[in-house]
């Protein structure tokens, strides 16, 4: 009896530390996966200077916000001089809010992985040189409320899939070079058709007898 005692004590103390642990190897997901992006960048003001990945976790870094259970909720660099690409390790950061990379000279395509992003409420990707397409996989972000990808290079057609994101409230996609039509019904009722302007190829409307809406357009 002496000895199951003991070994439930063991057992006991061993869960508990494994508990304690479990927030901490999470930061320390979140932090090789941020630290994965600053690799992709090009930072000549030597604004990540902070973003040290032998920390426990990334909260002490600059730019970086963190709940109470440090994990990552605010990623905020707009206005900071990144060139650079984005990196589908962005998609781990599974309590993120705020992705503010705004202003400034990212390349490359945005990574359908965002769509991991299940309590993300703003996406804030606007003046870049952003190409590609807007992933269909932006439509499971059911807590996001501002979608602003305007002042890029972005092709293709707005995915149909933003009609089902109800909590959407800002889209605004103008001055790409989109194609297609632009899906009416849920949010996109409320959205103003500047929003949309800028780009060429971009027909109108869906549901205003003034186009088809043309998924097969690039």
């Amino acid at each position: 009896m002496a000895a199951q005692a003991c070994l439930w004590s063991l057992f006991v103390s061993l869960l508990t530390l494994a508990l304690a642990l479990a927030p901490l190897a999470s930061a320390n997901s979140e932090g090789d996966a941020l630290y994965t992006f600053r690799r992709s960048l090009s930072d000549p003001d030597n604004v990540l200077q902070s973003w040290d990945p032998t920390l426990v976790n990334p909260c002490t870094w600059f730019h970086i916000s963190c709940n109470q259970d440090n994990r990552v909720t605010r990623v905020d660099l707009g206005n900071s001089n990144l060139s650079g690409h984005l990196v589908p390790e962005l998609g781990k950061l599974e309590n993120l809010q705020y992705l503010e990379l705004y202003n400034n000279n990212i390349e490359g395509t945005i990574p359908p992985e965002l769509g991991n992003l299940k309590n993300l409420i703003s996406l804030d990707l606007y003046n870049n040189n952003i190409s590609g397409i807007i992933p269909p996989s932006l439509g499971l972000l059911k807590s996001l409320v501002f979608l602003r990808l305007n002042n890029n290079k972005l092709t293709g057609p707005i995915p149909r899939a933003l009609v089902g994101v109800r909590s959407l409230k800002v889209v605004d996609v103008s001055s790409n070079n989109l194609c297609g039509t632009i899906p009416m019904g849920g949010p996109f009722e409320h959205i103003p058709l500047n929003n949309f302007e800028n780009n060429p190829r971009l027909e109108g409307p869906e549901l205003l007898g003034l186009a088809n809406y043309d998924t097969n357009c690039y």
